[in-house]
């Protein structure tokens, strides 16, 4: 075999047409082998000579895509001083483009030997990288390159969106092809979404604790190769086929003109801490890049409850995670980015700093820092609590909107009041730093909780299929039963569950910011209670499409819910209401007025009171103050959103002429399919909301587009 000097950039393996690159980082190794695995299991070692900047490097100009490799790093083994060095070890390459093999938990993979690095061979039990030929033809691929304003999330997982799809063919169920099939997308455009999020598709691990149970890492929350598609969710096999497959993926969605969002964890690998196994970085150079704890480097500082934090102020780690990001935009073409417990990756030392170097890259990245960036804005280290306190170009999963819906709809206390701003964008969350109702990401549910369905049907978690005594899991889910714990034949007791459903449903898509549905909500998918599936790759958590008549309505209801909101700019707003402000003579009236039931104004005592549970709102579509593209005015029709969570129907009168003459019905929740009577209702007359119920009336713009 051919060996020459290579060079220490880029990172990973890569192949330029005619051979291959090989480029590994670490500080504290001192001796590098590239090992070539072959078809037939045997292995050529191959010794790198040449370094440059903590970069080991070759070029084999003879190795072409397809080849499996890894690498054995020589250093110190000295974990007093953070070092775990071993050889016996083989190590997956942090920047392989694709990956094969799978941890078998085999005892190899872990140093247990009280006085040294453990000796066995972890050979055929861990990863190995595979050489990628970066080839694709993306032919006329188009990024959606969607408004923040107009987007609608799908929030799905690769292989339990398709798993039981009849429509899918069986060989393509559950995989990146399967997402991409006509059937897929069709459901996807119909519901009217306009970006799909992904749970985890980098490599991810399966622990061995849950292995050992007869069960998987099923939401994949457990990274081992941040550049690498994960490869059991590809259809056409392993040697690089899942990269292929996985553009193939994006090509037939952009094609849809759907957006892929990546939901990424770069806060930690699935390495966990000291007790865990030697799979990459570890063997590589655990202190460059692993968070340890200050004084006892022998132990990992965990933010994050898996073990081990990334260290996020080592300048590898930072270029690491950058070159992923890239990677994955330039190379793949995805549209944006969620990130796992941001607050985690805003960690310099131990607080939470929002301008910390990692904020700072993504900020004046040309590549990064013009596509979607959401963070779910919390951890679990001291003050990891952080909504709303992201920089001004990122998103937010919006905890505090999820919680004050849950709340208002199932009657809680002092709930009108929190309910009104997150209806509304959450302003008091994000316009102080001059951020838009588009910072909010609002959701009622998501992968983490209950379903909608187990919302509206449990009071409490039922997690037991997990193995670990129901206590995983949140037990404050802020959900009510509807009065019987679980299924219930009791006819009353379902049409409250449809409604409650439908409720959230409306109440979600007239919110104010972007909105993102959990997949198979709107198919009423259960998991039986448990509010933690995150190691159940079966029935509980694949979307079950069999549709009976009562999810069938529901179905059609999201559908509706979605086509007006992407009717109506004064339902996406890109500017927050101002509340006080008249556009001109013609239109004396304000952009926002809450108003009681009576019709009059809220006063300050009516935002007080405890057990207040019914309210008005007005979306003047006359004064939408932001103009469109070309500088035009925006006119829209307006709204009136009569909302009741009270156990009793609630008689609202129509505000005055003023706000307009004749009001149409759009939506009542009290209908078992949602639908409006669509008759007019005169100003000044009365409006019955059903106990529990949502009605929403419009009329039509007062004022001309310019």
């Amino acid at each position: 075999m051919r060996i020459w000097t290579g060079r220490p950039w880029p990172l990973g393996a890569t192949f330029d047409g005619e051979g291959t690159n090989f480029a590994l980082f670490s500080e504290v190794a001192e001796q590098v082998v590239l090992v070539l695995v072959h078809d037939d299991g045997t292995h050529r070692e191959v010794t790198l000579t040449e370094v440059d900047g903590f970069v080991w490097h070759c070029y084999l100009p003879d190795v072409r895509p397809g080849q499996r490799y890894a690498y054995r790093v020589h250093g110190p083994w000295d974990p007093d001083a953070g070092h775990r060095c071993n050889p016996a070890k083989l190590l997956l390459d942090p920047y392989a483009k694709a990956v094969e093999g799978e941890m078998d938990n085999h005892p190899s993979l872990y140093e247990r030997a009280p006085d040294g690095p453990a000796p066995e061979d972890s050979a055929g039990h861990g990863f190995l990288g595979v050489v990628v030929d970066p080839a694709f033809d993306w032919g006329e691929d188009r990024a959606p390159h969607r408004p923040y304003a107009d987007s609608i999330i799908y929030e799905t997982h690769v292989r339990g969106l398709t798993f039981s799809h009849p429509d899918v063919p069986a060989g393509l169920r559950g995989t990146y092809a399967g997402l991409a099939h006509p059937a897929a997308v069709e459901h996807l455009t119909r519901l009217g979404v306009t970006a799909v999020e992904l749970m985890p598709v980098h490599q991810f691990v399966h622990d061995g604790v849950l292995t050992d149970r007869g069960l998987t890492n099923y939401w994949g929350y457990n990274t081992i190769g941040f550049f690498a598609p994960h490869g059991a969710y590809a259809a056409r096999g392993t040697c690089g086929g899942q990269v292929t497959e996985f553009k193939s993926m994006v090509k037939a969605l952009h094609a849809a003109g759907l957006e892929v969002i990546l939901d990424v964890v770069y806060n930690h690998t699935a390495e966990g801490n000291e007790y865990g196994p030697t799979l990459s970085f570890r063997g590589i150079d655990n202190a460059s890049y692993y968070r340890l704890v200050e004084g006892d480097p022998r132990h990992y500082y965990d933010t994050t409850g898996t073990g081990n934090s990334l260290l996020m102020r080592h300048p590898n780690v930072l270029q690491m995670i950058m070159d992923s990001l890239r990677y994955w935009v330039t190379e793949m073409h995805v549209d944006g980015f969620r990130f796992d417990l941001a607050a985690t990756l805003a960690r310099q030392f131990h607080e939470v700093d929002r301008l910390s170097a990692f904020f700072d890259l993504i900020q004046q990245d040309p590549v990064i820092g013009r596509v979607k960036l959401i963070a779910e804005p919390w951890d679990i280290g001291d003050g990891g609590y952080q909504v709303g306190n992201f920089p001004p170009q990122w998103s937010e999963w919006n905890g505090m909107y999820r919680d004050a819906v849950r709340d208002f709809w199932r009657a809680g206390e002092h709930s009108l009041a929190e309910f009104a701003s997150r209806l509304t964008g959450s302003s008091d969350l994000y316009e102080r730093d001059r951020r838009r109702p588009r910072a909010s990401i609002n959701f009622v549910t998501a992968h983490d909780g209950f379903t909608l369905r187990d919302l509206v049907s449990y009071n409490d978690k039922h997690n037991e299929a997990n193995g670990e005594g129901n206590q995983d899991g949140e037990s404050d889910n802020r959900s009510w039963n509807c009065g019987v714990e679980g299924p219930s034949d009791d006819p009353g007791i379902l049409l409250l569950r449809a409604r409650q459903q439908r409720n959230l449903i409306a109440t979600l898509l007239l919110s104010q910011g972007i909105p993102m549905i959990a997949h198979g909500d709107e198919l009423g998918r259960t998991q039986g209670g448990n509010n933690n599936a995150y190691c159940q790759d079966n029935v509980v958590s694949w979307i079950d499409w069999k549709l009976d008549d009562e999810r069938r309505d529901l179905l059609d209801f999201t559908r509706r819910a979605v086509a007006l909101r992407r009717a109506h700019p004064v339902l996406r707003r890109r500017r927050f209401f101002r509340g006080d402000t008249a556009t001109d003579e013609r239109q004396p009236l304000p952009d926002l007025v809450w108003l009681r039931p009576d019709a009059r104004e809220m006063t300050d005592e009516d935002w007080g009171r405890p057990d207040e549970h019914a309210i008005a709102v007005f979306l003047n579509g006359d004064a939408i103050a932001e103009p469109d593209p070309y500088g035009g005015r925006v006119v829209d029709d307006s709204f009136l959103i009569l909302v009741n969570s009270y156990w009793e129907p609630v008689t609202f009168r129509l505000p005055g002429t003023a706000y307009g003459e004749r009001w149409t019905v759009r939506v009542d929740t009290a209908d078992p399919q949602g639908l409006p009577d669509e008759s007019e209702r005169k100003a000044g007359t009365d409006v019955t909301v059903e106990s529990r119920s949502l009605v929403l009336l419009s009329r039509p713009p007062r004022t001309r587009q310019r």
